[in-house]
């Protein structure tokens, strides 16, 4: 199928020991590329050292859960990050209200720094939003017409916000969360809505597991990884009415085309 998977953590601890057998068994299942995702400076710098070990690309941000630590440090540490030829974007960044692992106007700071630093370098942007729509929109609204590219990444939200990311000219990105019958499935009428040109496809590994996928496609150890995304892939597909194969196509296209310099 020649999927691309926006984005999977396969710098995280889950995946210490077995990365390229993870990468092996994505690439077996069709998923031709996956962004690692960086979510502080050291976990950037291990996205950078997973995606050159193994052909793939990667983000450099910090997400906000991590946001009290952003100072000059971090932020010299991101624009070096941004210079390596694998770093395609700048995140995971953004507002999460839902657990406020770090004060809310040190998450709006950092935020808005990285935001700045992708318009200065001209990357795209790779969001974080939970809880926090109507702060995240507003900052975010600021930055974007001077931002190349934006995909607010694990979308699970409203029609609200959906229509409001879409208005500031967002990609969106689907996981798993669309295979779930318990908080997923308002997505699966959302999903229709998305133009196909603003779709792209993500696991989120090692996290949201498809809850739906066969225990005989489940990868090791009951985590989350790269290969289930066809399985997202054809969720999506059937919920807008389409054919899987044509869906991959225009989503990988997509994603070539938001991140490739």
């Amino acid at each position: 199928m020649n999927l691309w998977d926006i984005g999977a953590n396969l710098a995280n601890k889950a995946f210490r020991s077995d990365v390229a057998g993870v990468v092996a068994r994505a690439r077996a299942a069709g998923v031709e590329q996956i962004v690692v995702t960086g979510t502080s400076i050291p976990g950037s710098e291990a996205a950078l050292a997973v995606a050159r070990d193994h052909g793939l690309l990667s983000t450099a941000g910090v997400h906000p859960h991590s946001a009290s630590s952003w100072g000059p440090h971090a932020d010299a540490a991101i624009r070096d990050l941004a210079k390596r030829p694998e770093v395609v974007a700048i995140g995971e960044c953004g507002l999460d209200f839902d657990r406020d692992f770090s004060p809310r106007d040190a998450q709006a700071r950092a935020f808005e720094a990285q935001l700045a630093i992708a318009c200065e370098l001209g990357l795209p942007v790779f969001l974080h939003e939970r809880a926090a729509h109507d702060a995240f929109a507003a900052i975010l609204a600021r930055y974007r017409p001077k931002l190349t590219r934006a995909v607010v990444h694990c979308f699970t939200g409203d029609g609200h916000a959906l229509a409001r990311y879409l208005e500031l000219d967002c990609h969106i990105g689907i996981t798993g969360w669309i295979c779930d019958e318990r908080r997923g499935t308002h997505l699966r009428e959302l999903v229709k809505t998305i133009p196909r040109e603003r779709l792209m496809l993500e696991t989120d590994a090692p996290y949201i597991l498809p809850r739906d996928l066969p225990r005989s496609a489940r990868p090791p150890g009951g985590r989350n990884e790269p290969m289930t995304l066809p399985h997202v892939l054809r969720t999506v597909a059937a919920c807008r009415g389409e054919d899987a194969a044509d869906l991959a196509r225009s989503t990988t296209e997509t994603a070539r085309a938001f991140f490739v310099r």
